[in-house]
């Protein structure tokens, strides 16, 4: 019963894979010329292995930049309070301006109203959090050949 029906099955396979030669060679020319290519890619961009960087002394930081630097945080909870409090007041002599939204919408209109010296911070929990730049700030160059 089965057996015999697993092996008419397998006789007309074959069948069709001999009729059909080109599509068969197909088949299994065209994994093997992607898997090259895919090995050709990674040799030809290789991963850079950095190493590690001894902690040193960078010196003040320069605030002149930072002046009218807005960042805008939600939701507004005790520990992003606290958070932003730290961030405002105890790295920097002057204070940035923090401004809590009650949603992240808020945020988002907000930083599209403000000028590009807005940064909008999401807190998801008490330990994780995403960062809103504002559309016209760029994107860092040293990454972009990583890309």
């Amino acid at each position: 019963g089965v057996w015999r029906q697993t092996r008419a099955l397998l006789f007309k396979n074959c069948l069709i894979k001999c009729r059909t030669k080109k599509s068969s060679v197909q088949e299994v020319l065209f994994p093997l010329f992607f898997l090259f290519w895919l090995i050709l890619m990674s040799m030809m961009h290789p991963h850079r292995k950095y190493d590690e960087v001894a902690n040193t002394n960078l010196g003040p930081l320069d605030t002149s930049q930072l002046v009218n630097f807005v960042i805008g945080y939600t939701p507004p909870t005790p520990v992003a309070r606290e958070i932003m409090k730290k961030v405002a007041f105890d790295n920097f002599e002057d204070g940035i301006i923090t401004e809590e939204y009650l949603s992240e919408e808020e945020l988002q209109e907000a930083s599209a109203l403000k000028t590009s010296d807005f940064v909008g911070v999401v807190f998801k929990d008490s330990m994780s959090y995403q960062l809103r730049f504002h559309d016209s700030i760029a994107m860092s160059s040293i990454y972009m050949e990583s890309r």
